[in-house]
């Protein structure tokens, strides 16, 4: 078996970036329209439950996450792996 040239690393490596950046942004787009969604509950509701609060304390949370994700420039995340 021939060893690996560089160029076909670095274009696998990016076509592996590139297919982890389109799922993060498809569980973005979930976990917006989730959010939305509870939120929407939530508005309907007088009181809202403290277990619906903590639901959407979550996804905020996960948001967040993926969009620094999604923001962290390729070099910095290739440096963390």
């Amino acid at each position: 078996m021939a060893p690996e040239s560089p160029s076909f690393r670095i274009s696998r490596t990016a076509e592996g970036l590139a297919e982890t950046v389109t799922l993060l942004s498809q569980r973005l787009v979930a976990l917006e329209q989730r959010l939305g969604l509870l939120e929407r509950q939530v508005q309907n509701q007088l009181l809202p439950q403290p277990e619906e609060l903590a639901s959407l304390r979550t996804v905020e949370t996960l948001l967040a996450d993926c969009r620094a994700l999604l923001e962290t420039p390729v070099s910095e995340a290739g440096d963390s792996a």
